[in-house]
């Protein structure tokens, strides 16, 4: 008999998707007596409760449960979940995912042939919404100046990675390295595959293990997302500086600069010209770049949505990581 999976999925007002996801699990073509989903909820406002109650009631035979998040974060809800789950493996999912038919399979798989000690795939990224502004954000957080060296947005090929989106994993791996950090509002995926890669486990990646990830619909949206992902991204490193990528040192340094140049503006003439030289610089590759998509796609308004979008990501997650990088000696003198 195959290892029953226990699907943990954290949970805040996602009435927009999440009955998609529970008939994308439904869908799956792993048996569903092997099978099981925990929702991790932050306790809604919206109808997210009523879809699920309504999906459970159409399903009694498929074991579905809720656990209230009152913490209200992402990483307390997936070690509620997982204290709640009765499976060998967890894999986890999210309210903004759809997960292909076989993607359950292919994760034991995986697990059961060794690949990995936390295994994952790829997104294809969607819009979150109707209109030019969430169609214009899906191709950003595809695109490799949005996407930076995350392979899971690209197409990448099979092998160990430094993070996978969401992941599958055995749950003795929990018991070896622990949960999910609670005091990482963000970026707990990534801080959890470190200690996985630092225990001597491998994180792997199959580009065959596929799922469509929605993006967010609106710029306030991904100003809140990529502001947050900085923030947190800072608050990582000064535990594990080593895992810092040149490529996510850029946005800090550009938004950096930007607001040097800023500043010395008002005073000396070459700080304009400087400014003026690396903005224009900035805009013509993203606009050089959104060119090569709008054209063979007949998508004219990613001429300005792609550069709008992709600037949006850099300097929100810029300024979130400056902001955390100057506010945590502020906090520590205040907390001592």
């Amino acid at each position: 008999m195959p290892p029953f999976v226990s699907i943990i999925v954290p949970c805040y007002n996602e009435q927009a998707t999440i009955r998609q996801l529970l008939d994308a699990v439904l869908a799956q073509t792993y048996p569903r007596s092997q099978m099981e989903i925990i929702i991790a909820d932050a306790v809604s406002r919206d109808n997210t409760r009523d879809l699920i109650e309504l999906f459970r009631r159409g399903h009694p035979d498929f074991p579905l449960r809720i656990v209230d998040n009152e913490r209200r974060n992402i990483p307390a809800a997936l070690n509620m979940a997982i204290r709640a789950a009765r499976g060998d493996i967890i894999i986890r999912l999210d309210a903004h995912s759809w997960p292909n038919s076989d993607y359950v399979e292919r994760c034991v798989q995986a697990l059961e042939q060794g690949k990995g000690s936390n295994v994952g795939g790829v997104w294809e990224i969607r819009p979150g919404g109707q209109g030019w502004i969430a169609e214009s954000i899906a191709s950003a957080a595809a695109h490799p100046l949005g996407a930076g060296d995350a392979l899971y947005r690209l197409n990448p090929r099979p092998g160990a990675v430094d993070t996978v989106p969401f992941g599958a994993f055995r749950r003795e791996l929990i018991d070896q390295i622990g949960g999910f950090d609670e005091s990482l509002l963000s970026n707990e995926d990534y801080e959890f595959n470190v200690r996985v890669r630092r225990s001597g486990g491998i994180v792997w990646l199959d580009p065959q293990i596929r799922s469509t990830y929605f993006a967010r619909a609106s710029f306030r949206e991904l100003i809140r997302q990529y502001g947050r992902y900085g923030f947190w991204k800072w608050r990582m490193l000064k535990r594990y500086a080593s895992t810092l990528r040149w490529r996510q040192a850029l946005p800090p340094l550009f938004t950096g600069s930007l607001i040097v140049w800023i500043v010395l503006s008002f005073w000396f003439s070459f700080a304009r010209w400087l400014l003026g030289a690396e903005i224009a610089l900035y805009l013509l590759v993203l606009i050089a770049a959104a060119i090569r998509i709008a054209l063979p796609s007949r998508k004219l308004f990613l001429i300005i949505g792609l550069p709008l979008s992709i600037s949006i990501m850099h300097l929100s997650w810029g300024g979130g990581f400056l902001f955390s990088l100057i506010s945590s000696p502020l906090i520590s003198q205040h907390h001592g």
